[in-house]
């Protein structure tokens, strides 16, 4: 590790990883792609061959790694074999809406009698329902297959088992010390589950469970049309929502979640389902990317859970009729609206308490107010969490009840602290994985409760503070900053969640001129480099920060500086050009 800035503009500093034999000369992009590959922890020529052409036959694991899938996969055949109704209870977030479609899609398509039920947000709150399973035990129904959720069921599956039902519990959150007794639990967090899948979004859970019951209903003695109907329906279709719910979840986009996203990409690109069609159309999407998933259909699919139920977003993604699709995708996009408006209200004043908290030395954030609307915590939460660089907590105080959501830093395992709350009795429910989590506590629990979350994460640094150090994959000239590097980094895609864009550090550049764009809050411009040409750049929420003065200063044109962040290609009026998208500043 090498420190290329002391301190930045920002205040931070600037270290680049550095191995031996590596030459950014003539052969400067497939040597930066090694390098950042070595810096991601793939350090032999076969391991990168296999990241930078991910495939599902690559990665794909027999499902029966997973601790009680074979047993999943026998009932939940059986129910289908024996004509029974199954419910699919899932869960109001993308992760749970897809994990939810993918097996409604799919057991339909075997002419299964399926139901379907997703939680509202405020109403049931996540997770299983008392209520909801009366309601699905009195349909009729002899199965409950959970999606993304019922880890933490303990009493509802007791009570569902009470009422004559079956249930095969598929989730991916963590447990508690005790698992709900199930008559099958598919989770790779579970204690004596040795898959080492732990790193699979809901939907990736679902999409196993679904591989394996196709296998096992292959080795039933089928009627033909049954056997024609297993045969034909391949599950690959459902790899657009596989995809989507694991970037929307914020899964690492490693091994086989980097296959699915890659795949599902594609498959998303082919546009075969009607209501992703449409919603892709409303939001002006042209190119699917991790990006347009996680910024574009994510939120508007999300809409619906945060504000009333998530309902319309399941149906858009089951509908084959168009009229119906174009109705649901634009209440959707109105929702969203509705979702940002709400948003920036809170937004602005949990910013104010953040910066509070901040100035009395905290490492972690806890803002709470009465009455928000507990649909964007979690969104708040990661803005937080992003602007400050500190796990942070979000919730809102209602009726004697505060119900949150947090969003947490590399290094710091939020759901083990939320399940550690939880076992010492200072939340009432909880749970999540490390990078996201949410909770409920009674108010008069909200000191203990924010004592214990800054207890709790001092104990993980372990002695070290949160770092403000920014680890770069490469330094480069800037005069290399070129569409052709732009391309030759594509192949490091799909980028997300444990593989994000590369930070590249470039040197030698003059600033040339620079302005403000949308709305004053955005910057862009342009720097001269060694090479002779100019290379754009823009610089997000930078205004009114010291690097922004610095940028907007005319007196500081021609002035040599080194820029840190991310390089992308820009398309505008159909020009196709390299452009730098600016996170920090150093002379």
């Amino acid at each position: 590790m090498r420190t290329v800035v002391e301190k930045s503009m920002l205040g931070r500093t600037w270290a680049v990883a550095e191995y031996p034999g590596t030459d950014f000369g003539s052969g400067m992009a497939d040597n930066l792609l090694q390098t950042i590959l070595m810096a991601r922890g793939i350090g032999d020529m076969a391991a990168m061959e296999k990241f930078l052409n991910p495939s599902i036959k690559e990665y794909m694991p027999n499902p029966s790694v997973l601790h009680d899938m074979d047993l999943a996969a026998k009932i939940i055949a059986d129910s289908i074999l024996n004509g029974e109704k199954i419910a699919i209870y899932g869960d109001y977030d993308v992760d749970g809406i897809t994990s939810t479609a993918i097996f409604v899609k799919y057991l339909q398509s075997l002419g299964a009698d399926v139901m379907w039920h997703l939680p509202t947000r405020e109403g049931e709150g996540y997770g299983l329902n008392i209520n909801a399973i009366d309601e699905i035990a009195d349909s009729g129904a002899k199965l409950i297959i959970t999606v993304d959720c019922g880890i933490s069921g303990v009493a509802e599956v007791a009570h569902a088992k009470s009422r004559g039902l079956r249930v095969v519990v598929t989730d991916h959150h963590s447990p508690d010390t005790e698992l709900p007794n199930a008559d099958a639990v598919v989770n790779p967090k579970r204690s004596d589950d040795t898959s080492g899948l732990t790193y699979l979004a809901g939907v990736g859970v679902a999409f196993l469970v679904l591989v394996a019951l196709r296998r096992e209903l292959k080795s039933r003695n089928l009627s033909p049309d049954m056997a024609a109907a297993v045969r034909n329906n391949d599950l690959m279709n459902y790899m657009d929502f596989v995809a989507l719910g694991t970037i929307c979840d914020t899964m690492p986009l490693i091994e086989l979640n980097r296959a699915f996203v890659a795949t599902g990409l594609k498959v998303m690109g082919l546009r075969n389902n009607l209501g992703l069609r449409t919603l892709m159309d409303v939001a002006g999407i042209k190119k699917p990317s991790v990006y347009a998933a996680g910024f574009a259909l994510g939120p508007r699919l999300n809409a619906a859970g945060r504000l009333d139920s998530a309902s319309p977003a399941l149906e858009l993604l089951l509908t084959d009729n168009p009229l119906i699709a174009n109705d649901l995708a634009q209440k959707l996009h109105q929702m969203n609206q509705e979702r940002i408006d709400i948003q920036n209200a809170i937004m602005m004043r949990a910013n104010e308490m953040a910066q509070k908290s901040c100035q009395d030395g905290r490492c972690s954030l806890f803002v709470c107010g009465d009455n928000w609307h507990g649909g964007v915590m979690g969104i708040i939460a990661g803005r937080l969490k992003d602007k400050y660089n500190l796990p942070s907590c979000v919730a809102t105080r209602c009726d004697g009840v505060i119900n949150g959501s947090g969003r947490s830093i590399p290094g710091i395992d939020l759901g083990k602290i939320i399940h550690d709350a939880l076992a010492a009795g200072i939340i009432s429910e909880g749970g999540g994985h490390a990078a996201a989590a949410g909770f409920s506590l009674p108010v008069q629990n909200e000191c203990a409760f924010c004592d214990f979350l800054e207890s709790a994460v001092r104990n993980q640094l372990d002695g070290t503070t949160v770092s403000n150090e920014i680890l770069a994959d490469a330094e480069i000239d800037a005069g290399g900053a070129t569409l052709k590097l732009v391309n030759k980094l594509s192949a490091l895609a799909p980028f997300g969640q444990g593989n994000p864009e590369p930070t590249l550090i470039l040197n030698g550049a003059a600033l040339r001129y620079a302005t403000t764009m949308g709305g004053g809050a955005h910057l862009r411009g342009a720097v001269a480099t060694s090479s002779g040409n100019q290379l754009a750049f823009v610089g997000f929420n930078l205004a009114g920060t010291p690097v922004g003065d610095f940028l907007l200063d005319d007196a500081n044109v021609n002035t040599k500086i080194k820029l840190l962040g991310r390089l992308k290609e820009n398309d505008y009026n159909g020009r196709v050009s390299a452009q730098f998208f600016v996170e920090d500043i150093a002379l």
